[in-house]
């Protein structure tokens, strides 16, 4: 009986061991695994650092399909700036007309409304009071040259397929689905959805028409779409555009303006 007994005990004792020898197999995979995931993830966000277009002066000519549920605008836009500095932006209408011209500086917004000859200035706030997103000087030269925006470093998982990578990333004022193409790291598509689940916001971002200029990729074919109480569509089609030319920005004042 006591034989039998060890018998039986060593046979449980094997079992147990080799239990435990498996979870710790699986429990070693698992961690390999999200080595792995967490390794990818950085590299990914690390090549999009490194694929930001950098630029001293950036100058395009921009056509603007600019569409509301009620209202439609299609405008030629000439866009002048200086990194972290000013963007510049004339609005011409039909014939060419110039309609508006905007200087915004990282403390100001000013504003020529050549068809009510007013003049408005603001501090830089006002627009995110107009556009109920936290825009400043640098979101707006980002969003204007093709970077990513509101890409949080808290990225929570990844997606592979095809010949796609998704990053998703939580922020104070967005959760950022960020697709690129995995072989030349080009954006293609980032999808935005208001971390604020009462505002039901979101808003997509596609990119395509990729030229390479001056070493620099550029798309030059943009969408973006918001969507909350109203919707917004925008194409922007860039049919010029330069990288580190002198340039100016004039605005002046005619006397006769009103101060708004």
């Amino acid at each position: 009986m006591i034989f039998i007994a060890f018998l039986s005990s060593c046979r449980s004792t094997r079992k147990i061991q080799s239990a435990i020898a498996k979870k710790d197999s699986v429990d070693l995979q698992a961690s390999h695994a999200k080595e792995d995931s967490i390794r990818f993830i950085n590299e990914t966000f690390q090549q999009l650092k490194k694929n930001r277009i950098n630029f001293t002066t950036f100058s395009a000519k921009v056509n603007v399909d600019y569409k509301t549920d009620d209202k439609n605008y299609d405008v030629n836009v000439f866009v002048r700036m200086y990194k972290d500095s000013v963007i510049w932006i004339s609005v011409n209408a039909i014939f060419g007309i110039e309609a508006l011209r905007v200087f915004i500086t990282r403390d100001s917004v000013k504003l020529l409304d050549k068809q009510s000859k007013e003049y408005t200035s603001r501090a830089v706030s006002y627009l995110q009071e107009v556009s109920a997103l936290p825009l400043d000087l640098a979101t707006l030269q980002d969003l204007i040259i093709g970077n990513p925006v509101f890409l949080d470093s808290n990225i929570i998982n990844y997606r592979r397929s095809d010949n796609e990578v998704s990053l998703l990333s939580v922020g104070e004022w967005f959760k950022n689905l960020l697709t690129i193409n995995e072989k030349n790291k080009e954006i293609e598509h980032i999808k935005l959805d208001d971390a604020d689940i009462i505002r039901n916001r979101t808003c997509d971002l596609t990119f395509s028409d990729y030229e390479n200029k001056k070493g620099v990729n550029f798309s030059t074919k943009r969408k973006i779409t918001i969507a909350e109480k109203k919707n917004l569509n925008i194409k922007l089609d860039f049919k010029q555009y330069e990288f580190n030319e002198p340039l100016t920005f004039p605005f002046s004042i005619p006397k006769n303006y009103k101060t708004n």
